[in-house]
């Protein structure tokens, strides 16, 4: 069997993504193959097509964190051909090739049965919906509730952020929006934001208090930085912010205060190791009552050939929204 993938090859001077017709025997090892309908773009993709981005072990390979189709053949019975299947984390994309093919086999172990959602939009969703659902989750099960207070997102224009807003505010969430992008607010105010502010500290030059003006019962971050930590100096005793980012940098310039004298908890966020059975339970929760309202108003749209453009512009800073990257039909 031949198909078509969008492989990143290492090249003298960075890494390449070209077009390429490769076999069956490219895919490697896995008991579930799909074809690929969709992927999505996300900014771990951005990173495997970045020299020194620190995420691809090895090239080449086939990016796309993200895998959503059917089942084309199956050696396990929990899953048969036409069964629609989304398969994310664990090493998609970065050691083992991903969705930006035809076609891709993973193990059983890693693949997601779809119910309620259509597989564009569990492609809308990707692994930034997902992880903004994980973050909502664990806002939830530490006992945040509506009338708790505001609850701020950062990136909120971002694939995490801009779910998360949507998310919230459909679970009745007096949703407080974090962004840089000026012209952004009519757009999260269309999600459900209650309130569109800039990037959080107002002054990036001001040096971080131990502890500042309380104002949030709890936050989404998906920037890290200094944001996070000022972020933690004004959250509400006994608040908690669920973190999955990095864009605003890996340090955290803080003290041990919030966490002594507020009982704020720092809840980390990682959907690559995320066990198979509360993976699936999410996904399955995604279709119902944490689906977001807008799913259709943060997707764009793009075929798989104009990946890499996409995934520069996230790279950037100059992508909004969540990106449908179309591969069925469009290699």
């Amino acid at each position: 069997m031949a198909f078509w993938a969008m492989v990143a090859h290492e090249t003298g001077d960075g890494v390449a993504l070209a077009r390429e017709e490769v076999g069956d025997d490219f895919l490697g090892p896995g008991t579930v193959t799909i074809k690929v309908h969709y992927s999505s773009a996300n900014f771990k993709d951005g990173l495997a097509i970045t020299p020194g981005g620190g995420v691809v072990r090895n090239y080449p390979i086939i990016p796309g964190i993200d895998i959503i189709g059917e089942v084309s053949a199956s050696e396990d019975p929990a899953f048969a051909p036409g069964d629609r299947v989304i398969a994310h984390g664990y090493d998609i994309g970065v050691a083992h090739h991903g969705g930006f093919a035809e076609y891709a086999r993973v193990p059983a172990e890693w693949v997601v049965g779809l119910d309620s959602l259509t597989p564009r939009e569990a492609a809308a969703l990707g692994t930034a919906g997902f992880t903004a659902a994980m973050s909502v989750q664990a806002l939830l099960d530490r006992g945040l509730t509506p009338d708790a207070g505001p609850v701020l997102v950062t990136g909120a224009t971002g694939g995490v952020g801009s779910v998360a807003v949507d998310i919230l505010a459909g679970l009745g969430f007096e949703v407080v929006a974090s962004t840089g992008k000026t012209d952004a607010g009519e757009r999260l105010s269309a999600l459900g934001a209650k309130s569109v502010i800039g990037r959080l500290p107002e002054d990036p030059e001001a040096k971080i208090r131990p502890l500042g003006k309380a104002q949030w019962a709890a936050a989404v971050d998906s920037v890290g930085g200094k944001s996070l930590a000022y972020i933690l100096s004004t959250i509400e005793y006994g608040g908690a912010a669920a973190v999955s980012g990095l864009t605003g940098g890996t340090g955290l310039p803080t003290t041990v205060m919030p966490f002594i004298l507020r009982g704020v908890a720092l809840l980390g966020i990682d959907s690559v190791q995320f066990p198979i059975e509360q993976r699936r339970a999410l996904w399955t929760r995604l279709g119902k009552d944490l689906k977001p309202r807008h799913l259709s108003e943060v997707e764009n749209y793009a075929p798989i050939t104009e990946a890499e453009s996409v995934l520069r512009a996230i790279r950037e800073g100059q992508h909004s929204g969540r990106t449908v990257l179309g591969v069925a039909g469009e290699f």
